[in-house]
């Protein structure tokens, strides 16, 4: 089975250690080499003179912002530049000031720590989602399911973390709407991946832009719907609070905004490369990847949503069955073998996440899957 030809390219523009296969872009994404320099240049920039550079944060950071929001086809006015999409979550969640009584809609494949931010918050009740529910609509049914009367936030995936499938589709985000559930989008995957990250138009939506945006370590963006902004609070006070969201939520004194400032450099790359030829290879890669290890005994393929670079499939039953367990088998997998993936776990046994990108060959993960068949019949 011949696989998609290497991106013309795409593994020049990374420096990842030779020798490993890094096919976990999902978790934590690479920065391309430029847009490392340019960060590496607004950092020099800031050690030779503070005082410029600071005073005039405030105003770049708005036209970084401006520049992100115009690739993700968001109002620049309804965005806001954050760390990550954890500090998100908590920020959309405060600016709805939530009664002890109300609920918080959650799913058993939400990213931990934004449960947790959830749960620090208000009751939150669990729609638990099989792994293998076929498509969309089964996912939009067990979710409005899930509704009760006390439901006042429903905090969603876009694209779930340990299946990679669209969970927050548009329809759903109607269908919550008409019933008067307040809409929150973990969209972490969705910069980058997605041509409409921010359709169905949820009443707040964050996602990542380290990940697939090509951005540093610590970008975030978080949008709002206009009947929000008001009450979305600054994370610290500053000298910006005055000017209200998003600007007071962005500004934090003496921080390292390198990362934001440069952030807009791994949107254009993706524009300059063609963003959709990068979509549609990703995609293509990792589609040869999955079906290859859906050729290993035990493995099993998930329900997935065509175009996207991350597949998932289950593992043998029992592995994996804990954090642990997935972490042990994650990391024996790196140290025996020399690949990157994600083992997620799952109560009766878990499953492996596979990721493409520009820098990966169809030949890693012919590799992936030949070692990967006899480590688990070792198992």
């Amino acid at each position: 089975m011949s696989g998609p030809a290497t991106f013309p390219g795409g593994p020049g523009l990374f420096g990842l250690t030779p020798g490993v296969a890094h096919l976990n872009h999902g978790s934590f994404g690479a920065v391309p080499l430029p847009v490392a320099r340019a960060q590496r240049e607004l950092a020099d920039e800031a050690a030779a003179d503070p005082d410029a550079f600071f005073l005039g944060v405030p105003d770049r950071v708005a036209a970084a912002r401006g520049r992100v929001a115009a690739h993700l086809g968001a109002d620049p006015d309804g965005l806001a530049l954050v760390t990550n999409a954890t500090e998100a979550a908590g920020l959309a969640l405060d600016a709805l000031r939530l009664d002890p009584d109300d609920e918080i809609l959650v799913t058993d494949h939400g990213y931990g720590t934004v449960v947790a931010a959830a749960a620090r918050r208000a009751k939150t009740v669990t729609v638990a989602l099989d792994p293998a529910l076929p498509d969309e609509d089964a996912v939009r049914e067990a979710v409005l399911a899930g509704l009760t009367p006390r439901t006042r936030v429903a905090l969603l995936d876009h694209i779930s973390s340990p299946t990679a499938r669209i969970l927050a589709g548009p329809r759903l985000l109607a269908e919550l709407r008409e019933r008067g559930v307040t809409t929150v989008v973990d969209g972490a995957h969705a910069p980058g991946m997605l041509a409409e990250p921010l359709a169905g138009q949820p009443d707040f939506w964050f996602g990542n832009l380290h990940k697939w945006a090509y951005a540093p370590p610590g970008s975030a963006v978080l949008a709002v719907a206009a009947a929000h902004r008001a009450r979305v609070p600054a994370p610290v006070p500053s000298w910006e609070d005055d000017r209200g969201f998003p600007r007071a939520v962005e500004y934090r004194a003496t921080a390292d905004y390198t990362g934001w400032l440069a952030a807009p450099g791994g949107l254009d790359l993706i524009a300059d490369l063609g963003a959709a030829r990068v979509r549609d290879h990703n995609a293509a890669l990792v589609r040869h990847g999955a079906q290859l290890l859906a050729g290993i005994p035990g493995l099993t393929p998930l329900p997935h949503t065509e175009g996207l670079a991350m597949r998932s499939l289950r593992l043998p039953r029992g592995l994996a069955r804990t954090q642990g367990e997935a972490a042990a088998l994650r990391e024996e997998i790196a140290a025996r073998l020399g690949f990157r993936v994600l083992i997620w776990a799952w109560p009766d046994g878990g499953g492996i996440r596979i990721s493409g990108q520009i820098y990966n060959r169809a030949e890693e993960y012919e590799r992936l899957a030949a070692a990967l068949s006899t480590l688990l019949a070792d198992v």
